[in-house]
Order: C-alpha cells, then structure tokens, then sequence
C-alpha cells in the first residue's frame, strides 16, 4: 500500500523527528496522559472487592491479555502496580520492554486491576490522547529505541526510568485523528498479522514434513516394492525383511564406555569449569551443532582425573536433560574435552551401523521420542540415561542402504529447507513492514485519513 504525505509540515524542534504534520502539536507524554495514577482513588473500595491480577506473564508482547487471575483489592493494594479499565501500560524491564509487552487494559473485572510493579501505567488526559492510539505509540520503533537507550542498571536488570515515558516528546495529532490512526493500524497490522500466521503455519507443516520424510525413510526405506516382516516391536510395526533390528547396544563398540553419560554429582561442578586447557562440551554445542564456541574449560589435573569421559572424533552426542534427544557427531578438528554431565557420547560400530543413520534414528525420527516415552512410561521425559539409550530398539538396514538412505534424506529436507528458509525471510520481512508502518504513522510520515474513508 502506498500511502501519501500531509500536504503541509514544519520543524518539531525534536532532533530524531524532524518534521511533523503542520496540524500537529509537539508535546511531552506528561501533558495527554496522567503517569501511574495513585491507587487512593479506590479507597473507598472494600478490601475484599474481587479485581484483576495481572502478572508479567499475563501481558503479552502483542498486546494481548490474560485475565484469568483475580485478588482482593487488600491482597495486592501493597506492592502491586494498580491500574484502571483503559488505561495503557508498558513493561519497563529488560527483555519485556524490547519485546513489546505492554496492553491497553480491557475487561478488567470491576473495571480495576494490579500487576507487576514492573509496569509503567499511562492514562489518557481527557480530549487529549487515546487509550489506543498511546498503545501504538508505545510499540513503535523510535519510542522504543530511545527508551533501550535510556535504561539505567545491569545484565537482566535494566529499567526503562519512568521520567523517560513522562517527559518523551513527540507531535500528537488532534483528538479525533488519534482515532482515526489507531483504526487505521488495527486494520492494517491485522493484514499482516494473519499473513504472518499463514507463513507459521507453512513453517510448521514443513517441518513436519520433513519430520515425516525422515521417519520414513529410516524406519521403511526407499523400496515401496521390498518385502516385508513384522519388526516384532507393536509401535514399530513391518520393516524391510532384510533389515536388522535390535538395541542400540547392539551397534556401538564392544568395549566399556561406548554409552556413557557425562561425570555426574561432585565429579564436575562450576568451579571446575573456570579455566583451563581442556573443553568441556555441553547441550549448547550439540544443539547449535558449535564445538568451537563455548568458554567451559577444565584444568589438566581435572582432566586427568575424568578421563573416562573424553570425547573423540567421531563421537555421537547427545543431550540429555531440558532439550533431550538432541544429537550431533563431533568433527575431526574438535578440541580434546569431556563431556557435560548433560550430555551422553555414543560410539558407533561403523562396521554395522553409520553414525549419520544413528543420528537420523535418534534425532530426526518419530522412533526415539516414541520409545524414550514407552521404556519411562511417561509423556514428559525430563532426563535420558546411557542404560536407556541403550535399550532403544532401532532398525538398520545394510552399510550400502543407508548411505542411498542419507543421500536422498539429504537432497529432500534441502528442498523443504530452503521452502522454510523461505517463509521465514518472508515473516520477517513482514514485521518489518508492520514495524515500519506503525512509526511512519504515529511520527506523521504518512496521511491514513483518506485510506481509512476510502473503505
């Protein structure tokens, strides 16, 4: 869409903002909207009248609400953040202020509500701004931009000061235009809200996809035509009958520690992991598939000592604990380590099995979630062990087979990876536009007013 300019503009007088609207006025926040309203406006309210309660996690970063939670007015009067129905808030904290989170306040019951003191609260001065129209304004790139500049503290501390939201100056457009503003952005972040969900949508059903490419391809082959046999595993089902099944025990080296989990309890803590000049692999390297970064490192002595648990090329890693089952095959040119104690090292016998087929197996098929489920009778798997892993039932076919196997998993998820690469340039580009046309329209870049008419 392309909009135009308003006929006549002149200078702010605001460095970043340059020229405005010649209608509109420049103005501080302080002058249309009231800052953190006093809560003694309720105190003739009973202590046990029933209002909204509104943690951080019930304000979202698109502006949506959670109004599921209730107190009593004498639960949260005292260190809670009180505000009323339309009035607009902002999270002042980082990460929350960054992301966006922040809502015009609806729906609250009573009309009144409380939440985290890590909330700024804006309420429109009557005829001067709108609960809707200070909410885009709030979102937009400049005000947060120059709010993040503004933060004072350290790391996951940092506060946006509320003297920045009171004294920021901007051009506000009459009353009515506000309005008019405001519908023009729901209208037109709408558009592309939905087109973005569109994008997640195909992102997912790509994904699983290739989710299902993989599963099949590693569990049933390439042949449609190839006779079968019951794999005598009930979830399992008919596998090719010249195929092997059996644990994965079965198909690493025949010596100790070919499964092994990471050094558990007082063996590797922290402090160990300070200095030195051995690695410590951990999930974040498996999960990234980066074994050069990481500053995990133990000392000589320390190494020594846990020697059983270095890792060597070749290896498959594999997570164990949060994120479980994620798996990589560590290169050639790794750094000597150990493991994490969150990490598991699996090593293959090559003469049976090829650690990029186990990979697939583990990592990208429906078979190890299926099983890790089954063999801890559980939905939710928190942790996988060495004896675990190693009683996980898989199919292999022939040395020759997997690699055809792996060559054709390789050229299909390439295609339905650049089909994903796709729809996520296409996301953001997205937000991008969204981001983009929200500024240009509360700083006055573009005239929406006959946009809006036309429809």
């Amino acid at each position: 869409m392309s909009l135009p300019r308003y006929p006549e503009y002149k200078d702010s007088g605001v460095a970043w903002l340059g020229e405005v609207p010649g209608h509109w006025d420049v103005k501080r926040l302080r002058f249309v909207a009231e800052l953190n309203p006093s809560k003694s406006e309720i105190a003739e309210l009973g202590r046990d009248t029933e209002v909204s309660f509104l943690p951080m996690d019930a304000v979202g970063d698109d502006g949506s609400l959670i109004l599921d939670r209730t107190r009593s007015i004498g639960e949260v009067e005292t260190g809670y953040t009180y505000f009323r129905e339309g009035d607009v808030t902002i999270a002042k904290i980082t990460p929350c202020f960054e992301n966006g989170k922040g809502a015009v306040m609806r729906g609250l019951v009573g009309g009144i509500g409380f939440g985290t003191t890590e909330l700024v609260v804006a309420r429109p001065c009557k005829n001067q701004s709108t609960s809707e129209y200070l909410h885009w304004l709030f979102i937009s790139t400049p005000f947060r931009k120059l709010g993040e500049a503004s933060m004072y503290g350290a790391g996951g501390q940092k506060r946006m000061p509320d003297d920045f939201v009171r004294n920021f100056s901007i051009a506000f457009p009459p009353y009515e235009e506000q309005s008019t503003i405001a519908t023009f952005l729901d209208r037109e972040t709408g558009k592309i809200d939905a087109l973005v969900a569109e994008q997640e949508k195909l992102i997912a059903l790509l994904k699983e996809k290739r989710q299902a490419v993989i599963s099949h391809a590693v569990t049933k082959g390439l042949n449609p035509a190839a006779p079968m046999k019951d794999s005598g595993i009930e979830w399992l089902g008919e596998v090719p009958a010249h195929w092997r099944v059996g644990a994965i025990k079965y198909f690493v080296l025949e010596k100790n520690g070919a499964i092994k989990t990471g050094p558990f309890g007082s063996h590797l803590v922290s402090s160990d992991m300070q200095s030195g000049t051995f690695k410590v692999y951990n999930q974040r390297s498996v999960i990234d598939g980066d074994f050069d970064s990481g500053d995990n490192f133990i000392s000589e002595k320390k190494f020594a000592e846990l020697a059983g648990f270095e890792t060597f090329p070749g290896d498959l890693l594999i997570t164990t604990r949060g994120t479980i089952g994620r798996a990589a095959i560590l290169p050639e040119n790794a750094e000597r380590g150990i493991l994490h104690p969150c990490l598991l090292r699996l090593q293959p016998d090559n003469s049976r099995i090829d650690t990029t087929f186990l990979k697939a197996l583990i990592q990208d098929s429906d078979l190890m979630k299926t099983q890790l489920s089954y063999l801890s009778n559980a939905t939710t798997i928190e942790v996988i062990y060495s004896y675990t892993i190693a009683s996980v039932i898989i199919p292999v076919p022939p040395l020759a087979e997997q690699d055809a196997i792996m060559q054709f998993l390789a050229d299909e998820t390439a295609k339905l990876d650049a089909l994903t690469t796709e729809a996520e340039k296409a996301i953001e580009l997205l937000k991008e536009r969204r981001s983009a046309l929200i500024s240009a329209a509360v700083t006055g870049k573009i005239d929406v007013r006959k946009a809006l008419i036309a429809l």
